[in-house]
């Protein structure tokens, strides 16, 4: 749900969206790489196995899906459009930079489900860079 529509959009940027990125913060890039590097082993190597199906924990797991449907829908949105900045980093649904914030809460909420600090740490060091790379993106337009 994450690699698919990302590899679409390396075809269909945003118009001056190469602009835009020369002036990221260095500390939230270096926080959005960290926690890129380290969110998927952690989220394919650990688990919880107490965890039993269908009970009432497992609306985090709902949750978290049914963000990364909203996610899709986000991206479905975009690649309607006409690539523009402003299409890419506006709001969805009331929901500010999309791209961003949903995959964060989707993953944050599946490291709660699986009762994995090390996600829930490593979620959050790539919230702070992620998010915040698209919230100044989204000023500078």
């Amino acid at each position: 749900m994450l690699t698919i529509p990302n590899l679409i959009w390396a075809r269909n940027k945003p118009i001056g969206y190469e602009n835009i990125v020369c002036n990221e913060n260095k500390i939230l890039l270096l926080f959005e790489r960290v926690g890129q590097f380290l969110v998927t082993p952690i989220a394919l190597i650990f688990t919880d196995y107490n965890i039993k199906p269908f009970s009432s924990w497992s609306i985090w797991l709902i949750i978290s899906f049914l963000l990364m449907l909203l996610y899709e829908v986000s991206w479905i949105h975009y690649f309607r459009s006409k690539h523009t900045l402003a299409d890419f980093y506006g709001d969805f649904l009331g929901i500010p930079v999309p791209g961003a914030l949903l995959p964060v809460v989707a993953f944050f909420l599946l490291s709660i489900y699986g009762k994995v600090i090390w996600l829930t740490i490593a979620i959050i060091i790539l919230g702070i860079g992620h998010i915040g790379i698209h919230i100044q993106h989204r000023k500078n337009i």
